[in-house]
C-alpha cells in the first residue's frame, strides 16, 4: 500500500500536531559548532555530544584553532562520542579545509559541504536547513526506517531514500518531516518493538501491526 497525496497531507498534519518542535537537540551557537556537533553525533546520541561539546568549543571555538589542534588533545575531549580517533581526524581536517578553501567560514552549499572530510548529505542537509537554502531531506536511521514503514520508499540506501522523499513531500516540509520522524522513532516507532496500536498514525500506516518486520 502506497499513501495517496491526501494521506500524505494527513500524515504531515498529524506529525506537526504531535511534534510541533522540530529543532535539533544538539547545543550550538553558530554554523561551525553545529557542523562539528553533527559530525560527532554519528553513532552517538545528542545527549552524549552535548556533554562533551562545551569543553571542545571552549578549547577550540573556531575552525582556525581546531585546524591547528594536536590530535591527542581533541581525542581526549571527544573520547566518549565513540570512534573518537576517526572523528578527531575528520573535524581537524575539515577545519583545515574551511580555512584553506573557504576563508574560515563554513560553506553553505551542498557541493562544498560534502567535500569536507567526514561530511555527507545528512550533515550537509542539517546545516543548510538551519543556515542556508533547504536542498534535501535529512535521512538518518529513524527517518529511513519509518519512511519505509509508511510506504514512502522501499530503499535502504540513505541517498535513495532522500530522493524518494523529495518526490512525494512538499519542499517546505523536508526539514520538519525529518525532525518529527526522528522524535517518532525515538518515542514510538522504534526498530524492535514499535508501538503500533498506540500510534497516532496507525489508521493510515500500511505497516500497522507488522512494522517490526520492516527495518
Amino acid at each position: 500500500m502506497i499513501l495517496s497525496p491526501m494521506q500524505i497531507n494527513e500524515l504531515l498534519k498529524r506529525l506537526k500536531k504531535q511534534y510541533p518542535d522540530t529543532e535539533t537537540e544538539l547545543y550550538y551557537k553558530n554554523e561551525f559548532e553545529l557542523l562539528i556537533s553533527v559530525v560527532l553525533s554519528a553513532q552517538a546520541t545528542d545527549k552524549q555530544i552535548n556533554k562533551l561539546t562545551p569543553g571542545l568549543f571552549e578549547s577550540f571555538p573556531s575552525a582556525e584553532l581546531l585546524s591547528k589542534a594536536k590530535p591527542e588533545k581533541v581525542e581526549n575531549l571527544i573520547r566518549s562520542s565513540g570512534y573518537y580517533k576517526q572523528k578527531t581526524k575528520s573535524i581537524i581536517n575539515l577545519s583545515k579545509k574551511i580555512i584553506q578553501e573557504h576563508g574560515g567560514k563554513v560553506p553553505m552549499n551542498m557541493n562544498d559541504l560534502i567535500n569536507l572530510p567526514g561530511v555527507g548529505r545528512k550533515t550537509a542537509n542539517v546545516l543548510l536547513g538551519q543556515y542556508g537554502e533547504i536542498s534535501g531531506v535529512v535521512v538518518d536511521t529513524h527517518v529511513g526506517r519509518i519512511s519505509r514503514r509508511l510506504g514512502l520508499t522501499k530503499q535502504k540506501n540513505a541517498e535513495k531514500v532522500e530522493i524518494d522523499l523529495m518526490k512525494v513531500l512538499p519542499k517546505k516540509e523536508w526539514i520538519d518531516y525529518s525532525g518529527r520522524l526522528i522524535r517518532l522513532g525515538r518515542q514510538e516507532c522504534n526498530s524492535r518493538k514499535p508501538r503500533c496500536f498506540e500510534c497516532f498514525l496507525s489508521d493510515i500506516c500500511p505497516s500497522n501491526g507488522k512494522a517490526e518486520k520492516i527495518k
